[in-house]
């Protein structure tokens, strides 16, 4: 079995900004059946509803997926808003200008989602306003390092908090997708779903990271392998 005690730094397929055309919508769309299928979906819309709790339904809510991938989370917010009664303004973020067409394709006619190509390291960013930002299946792709700072620097500018859903680094977990994988037909899929699982993220990581950027945090342990991190500034 593959060595996970430590995170790896493999670079992913979907890695590079410059993936577009058939095989990456082909691949967005996988991926976030895969999401759906395993309970991700859920847990972040779980999170999301715990965040707003405190929160009137009268006052318009905004909030930013980091890494939006074909729109699919932000879709289902969207929905999520209309059955609980509350005014959402989404906006998605995506540093792959094909995957931000594609989600704006897929989901037009929801006037209230809306995407943007933007790097999450940018000023463009750090001076973006929001009440919440998510990152699904987002954070692992980065350094310990860049996540501490990104974290930092969306708990000053996010009037609620940050709502991490992201990958256990686990043995059986590496195993299940393993043999999963072999049925999925996209190479990128498989490949970048088992590097995911390398660079993911084991409680004790997840806690050194919340002690650098301190906050009130909440970590829980989801299946089918994922993390619920929330943190808030209320």
């Amino acid at each position: 079995m593959i060595g996970l005690k430590e995170r790896s730094h493999q670079f992913e397929i979907m890695d590079d900004m410059t993936m577009s055309g058939p095989e990456l919508r082909r691949t967005l769309d996988l991926l976030a059946s895969i999401n759906l299928w395993l309970g991700g979906n859920a847990l972040t819309l779980d999170g999301v509803e715990k965040m707003l709790k405190p929160s009137s339904k009268e006052k318009v809510i905004r909030i930013v997926d980091l890494g939006c991938g074909n729109g699919d989370m932000l879709r289902r917010l969207h929905d999520f808003g209309k059955k609980k009664g509350y005014s959402f303004e989404l906006v998605g973020i995506d540093a792959n200008p094909d995957s931000v067409a594609y989600a704006r394709e897929l989901s037009v006619g929801m006037d209230n989602v809306n995407f943007s190509t933007v790097n999450i390291f940018s000023s463009e960013f750090k001076e973006m306003d929001y009440d919440i930002a998510i990152a699904t299946l987002f954070m692992h792709h980065f350094s310990d390092q860049e996540i501490t700072d990104l974290i930092s620097g969306i708990k000053m500018k996010s009037r609620i908090g940050l709502l991490v859903n992201d990958l256990h680094r686990s043995e059986l977990a590496y195993s299940l997708f393993w043999v999963i994988s072999l049925f999925f037909g996209n190479h990128v899929a498989r490949n970048d779903g088992l590097v995911s699982i390398r660079k993911a993220f084991r409680r004790e990581d997840l806690e050194r990271y919340a002690r650098k950027v301190q906050g009130k945090s909440s970590i829980k342990w989801r299946w089918a392998f994922r993390y619920q991190w929330i943190i808030t500034n209320q």
